[in-house]
């Protein structure tokens, strides 16, 4: 059986200003950021918490109405996008 010919593969070269196989050091995230993101989820878990507990006696909680959920959770929502970007 006759052997296949030997394809001869050039180098490859990466483009101008393309690290090859560093990774980008990672900078750790400041002192304040992880209270704040602690402080976020458990301010909109409060937020519903008092919502359902005393939402009737407070008046610009009453005047919120179901915009009350959307401000608990949005709370939650903005300390978990944090968590994901915290070193």
């Amino acid at each position: 059986m006759p052997k296949s010919k030997v394809r001869k593969k050039s180098v490859y070269t990466p483009p101008e200003g393309v690290q090859s196989g560093q990774p980008r050091a990672l900078q750790p995230s400041p002192r304040w950021y992880a209270p704040v993101m602690v402080a976020l989820m458990l301010l909109g878990l409060l937020w519903i918490v008092v919502y359902y507990v005393a939402g009737d006696r407070i008046p610009f909680m009453v005047s919120l109405e179901a915009w009350n959920f959307a401000i608990g959770f949005g709370l939650m929502v903005a300390g978990l996008v944090m968590s994901m970007r915290w070193r």
